[in-house]
């Protein structure tokens, strides 16, 4: 069994403790931005001069992977099979999963502007060759991929867009249900002006959200969510409306290390189990050590502030130039985690 089972099981269970708070990686920007999204191959001295190639971003994700910390490695069909084929999840705790559908909204390419119109729902993989590698497996079939996946919707108050939406989230569900493959429910904030207040808009996406799940039956609804985190009062909303859906929070931009330890300790404190991160991680200085803090963060045993002076004290101890300053670098800047007051 996966860590990522057994702690679900305690959650759902109501025994749920923070050594129980999952982590996941996110590696699928190559169904995004692409070739960028592998992050720039930095020196030590912080110089660099092109992107990871994906043979040196197959080996990143590895290295993740062996560290044995994050609970669910998320990657691109094509990537977990390449991972898989390395033998890469063999005998391993950690969970593999795919990015199942890749709307619009997520074509983030340079010079594109796909992302600056309503998303639209598109999915590029198919379950069942990333479940057992076949197109047509015979019932029973062996898993020899993953069972697991992101569906993301984009929700933007126009009815035509998420009707398409809808339509499209309850096609995959079947799919998935005909392949027995399970997965976790990504919903972004709008992407384009939707005509709702912004004061609103955190408690537009809860709604949405769970609207279109009222009429999802237990044995087709998603493993968790992973949504942006809109401040402490829409989590704590969602978190507690209905205990039998467990909440993740996603990471966003790449920020400073404390906005990263900052989001991680309070999206748990507010009733999320769950965090999946991409650019906090695969552009921190030393993605290994950043992963290894955000374990001590979440579990309670360091506070924010301190899990950044403890992460600077590793990239010197590594020698390993900091794109920050320390006191620039613990300093919260995205202004969803600031208190009121100091918006």
């Amino acid at each position: 069994m996966y860590r990522l089972d057994q702690k679900l099981a305690r959650i759902r269970a109501g025994n749920y403790t923070r050594s129980d708070f999952i982590i996941a990686d996110a590696k699928d920007g190559d169904m995004g931005p692409s070739i960028t999204s592998c992050g720039p191959k930095r020196a030590k001295d912080g110089s660099w001069s092109r992107h990871y190639t994906r043979p040196e971003f197959l080996q990143n994700i590895r290295a993740v992977v062996e560290q044995d910390i994050v609970d669910i490695m998320l990657t691109s069909a094509s990537n977990m099979e390449a991972l898989t084929d390395m033998g890469v999840f063999r005998g391993s705790a950690v969970k593999p999963a795919i990015r199942a559908n890749d709307t619009t909204d997520v074509w983030v390419c340079r010079g594109a502007t796909y992302s600056k119109q309503p998303s639209r729902p598109f999915r590029t993989a198919s379950l069942s060759r990333v479940a057992t590698g076949t197109i047509d497996p015979a019932p029973g079939a062996p898993i020899t991929g993953t069972d697991l996946g992101l569906y993301s919707i984009t929700f933007n108050n126009d009815l035509d867009r998420d009707y398409e939406a809808l339509e499209a989230f309850h096609w995959f569900r079947e799919d998935a249900a005909r392949n027995n493959f399970k997965y976790f429910l990504e919903v972004f904030n709008p992407n384009v002006e939707c005509g709702i207040d912004p004061e609103l808009v955190p408690h537009y996406v809860n709604d949405v959200m769970m609207r279109c799940l009222a009429g999802v039956t237990k044995a087709d609804r998603p493993q968790f969510l992973k949504i942006p985190f809109n401040g402490a009062k829409a989590l704590d909303e969602l978190a507690s409306y209905d205990p039998s859906v467990i909440v993740g929070v996603l990471g966003g931009g790449a920020g400073t290390t404390r906005d990263c330890f900052e989001l991680l300790h309070q999206a748990e404190r507010f009733g999320a189990r769950v965090a999946l991160f991409g650019r906090k991680i695969n552009l921190a200085e030393d993605p290994l050590a950043m992963v290894r803090f955000m374990r001590e963060v979440a579990s309670g045993s360091i506070s924010p502030s301190e899990a950044v002076k403890a992460y600077h004290a590793s990239l010197s101890g590594d020698g390993i130039k900091p794109l920050r300053e320390l006191s620039d670098d613990n300093v919260v800047t995205e202004a969803v985690l600031k208190p009121e007051e100091s918006r």
